[in-house]
């Protein structure tokens, strides 16, 4: 397994850095000016992934992106019944986002795109791989939603939630969650770990 001197996070997502410094990495932050946007019948899935390959191949496209280093980008969005909740334009729409969540599950869909760029910068091929997490809620009224809105920075998440923070108390005290918790913040650690040894780096 190799040893890699510079790790790169293709985003500008303070909760990915986060994440990242959780499991000891500090990656060099290169945000991705690559244009976000749904293709007609396009499906979450796959939306997801073409997003996160982007975003990827345009930061690793700069000319001052740093040899020897490996390549971390994602996507995220929030679907239910087809259709994708990404971050809301405003608190109306937070507000109607977690009504059509509210006694329900959904879906947590991260792309991840991982390259490995060597000492004589010349990338190898990206690695594309899809996590789910499916995530119930508890049934939510308006006072909750609206307290929950009055306290939490709602507007940069996909969903209109945060499970790392007070939106971890909008889950069903039952069956909250099943798959990664970390996707639902917006990387898939587990599954981070498991392609990266795959393309000969061990985390841990």
């Amino acid at each position: 397994m190799e040893k890699v001197l510079n790790f790169v996070l293709a985003s500008g997502s303070a909760e990915r850095l986060r994440l990242l410094r959780g499991i000891g990495l500090e990656p060099l932050v290169i945000s991705s000016e690559y244009k976000e946007c749904r293709i007609a019948d396009e499906s979450p899935e796959d939306m997801v992934m073409r997003l996160a390959e982007g975003k990827a191949r345009a930061v690793l496209a700069l000319p001052d992106f740093p040899a020897d280093a490996f390549l971390i980008a994602a996507d995220t969005v929030v679907a239910v019944d087809g259709d994708i909740l990404g971050k809301p334009r405003d608190i109306s729409d937070a507000r109607a986002m977690l009504g059509r969540l509210s006694g329900r599950e959904h879906r947590v869909l991260t792309g991840l795109a991982l390259a490995r760029v060597a000492a004589d910068a010349l990338p190898a091929a990206i690695d594309l791989s899809l996590a789910e997490t499916r995530v119930r809620f508890r049934v939510l009224d308006d006072d909750t939603i609206h307290a929950y809105l009055e306290r939490e920075e709602a507007l940069c998440a996909a969903g209109s939630y945060r499970v790392q923070g007070l939106g971890v108390l909008l889950l069903d005290p039952v069956c909250p969650v099943t798959g990664s918790w970390s996707n639902i913040a917006g990387l898939p650690l587990e599954l981070l770990a498991e392609r990266s040894r795959s393309l000969g780096l061990r985390l841990l």
